[in-house]
């Protein structure tokens, strides 16, 4: 049987001190078995309690043992009668198997864990976008409207919220956001006003949260996600989209616009007339390139890096869009074909002012401006693709698929697109010089097929 420690008095205490020479030495107190006195070479003094306890089964099956030593706390703060109170609570659990090392521990790892910054959405977003950099670059006009959707009306609601605690409510409450119209009028929810814009962020934000899951970020069903999910709270799209379609000009004003934007001055308008005379859009017609045109062959080849849908296009070039381009300036130390008063590419901004600008002045003038016929509201750059696909549906009998490969649509399922190599670039060059003669103000000849002779 172990020897029992003296029960030193509270005086005794007082007076213990450390001998000058070597580490930390202790001193058995009594009262509880294993409590001891700890003083370091400074003479600071603290409490432990040591002891034995059952940790886990040896190879050979036996129990292991393991020795602790249990801080109590420091002295004179945590005095002797005190020391050994909390000895005993202690002492009490190890004869119940509890082992108040380990408790301590995981009650210290609990409150770290709850004390360590968990990711909120923001952040998500910005770590999504330094991963994704390769995929989706935000300098790009496509990853910029990525970026600002997610921005504008995600952020805005849920960025502050770690993304581990987002629920199916939370994305509905970011969907269903009032919104408003560019003179600030209110339009309503956003899924049922900008229904589009709102499908568009639903996927983003699903995006970003299947990435916060695998970064170890949250854990569970995405609250994004729509099939068995959102669906269960929102309306299809579908059936609700108002057409969030960018304005077009209107056919009936189209050959006036361009007779008007011939007429001004400025890179901004010489682009918006190759804009409308390619049928291309904004981005890909103010990060063009002279390396990318052959004048001779009147052809201009847009690389996959620079498409939408990341595959090379071919535009043939109508004899109007020649000429403006050799109309052009060239300039030493600059590539692009439509540079800013800097040597820089123009901003879709650009662009966007100029059409404004002549509807603004057309308005001035007296005349109703350049407005969507549909939607009433002003006319937009990416919306003259539109006045394009409307004047091939409305005004000639071009096939369907062929202005859709001119305005670098994806059409046909992969099964098809797999046997469909050609472009109908010669035929499409046919169309584009039609479109040009549109444009001023020619009627498009009809498409007429012959029929064979029996």
């Amino acid at each position: 049987m172990p020897r029992r420690a003296k029960e030193l008095s509270a005086l005794e205490v007082k007076r213990l001190t450390h001998p000058g020479k070597g580490r930390n030495v202790t001193f058995a107190v009594g009262g509880v078995a294993g409590l001891v006195l700890q003083i370091t070479p400074s003479d600071a003094k603290s409490w432990l309690l040591r002891y034995t306890i059952a940790s886990s089964k040896a190879d050979d099956g036996r129990i292991k043992q393991v020795r602790r030593e249990l801080g109590l706390g420091p002295y004179p703060d945590v005095t002797l009668s005190s020391a050994r109170d909390r000895a005993r609570e202690a002492r009490d659990k190890i004869y119940r198997g509890i082992d108040p090392y380990i408790e301590r521990k995981a009650v210290k790892d609990a409150v770290k864990a709850s004390k360590v910054k968990r990711m909120t959405f923001a952040q998500a977003v910005k770590k999504f976008f330094e991963d994704k950099k390769g995929e989706i670059n935000d300098t790009t006009k496509h990853g910029a409207q990525w970026k600002m959707t997610l921005q504008e009306y995600a952020c805005r609601i849920i960025g502050d919220r770690p993304v581990a605690d987002l629920t199916v409510q939370d994305i509905q409450r970011v969907l269903m956001q009032d919104t408003e119209d560019h003179r600030g009028e209110p339009l309503g929810p956003l899924w049922l006003a900008k229904t589009e814009t709102a499908t568009r962020l639903r996927g983003r934000i699903e995006k970003v949260l299947a990435w916060a899951a695998y970064a170890g970020q949250m854990k569970g069903d995405n609250p994004a996600r729509w099939s068995n999910n959102l669906d269960a709270a929102l309306p299809l799209p579908g059936k609700v989209a108002k057409s969030d379609n960018h304005p077009a000009v209107a056919l009936e004003d189209v050959a006036r616009w361009f007779k008007d934007l011939r007429q001004r001055e400025g890179m901004g308008y010489r682009a918006l007339e190759f804009l409308a005379l390619t049928a291309a859009r904004s981005g890909e017609v103010r990060g063009a390139t002279w390396d990318e045109i052959d004048i001779d062959k009147k052809v201009w080849v847009i690389p996959a890096r620079r498409m939408k849908a990341g595959r090379e296009h071919r535009v043939p070039l109508s004899a109007d869009a020649v000429a403006l381009l050799e109309a052009l300036p060239r300039f030493e130390d600059c590539n692009l074909v439509f540079p800013s008063a800097t040597g820089k590419q123009l901003s879709d901004m650009t662009l966007s002012k100029a059409l404004k600008r002549q509807h603004e002045a057309d308005v001035a003038k007296g005349g109703a401006g350049y407005l969507d016929p549909r939607n009433k509201r002003p006319a937009t750059p990416h919306g003259l693709r539109s006045s394009f696909r409307d004047w091939t549906a409305e005004k000639t009998d071009y096939p369907r698929d062929m202005s859709e490969l001119a305005l670098a649509h994806i059409i046909g399922t992969d099964a098809e697109l797999s046997y469909r190599r050609g472009d109908q670039f010669e035929k499409r060059r046919g169309m584009m010089a039609a479109w040009a003669r549109f444009l001023r103000g020619e009627d498009a000849p009809k498409v007429v097929k012959l029929e064979a002779r029996a």
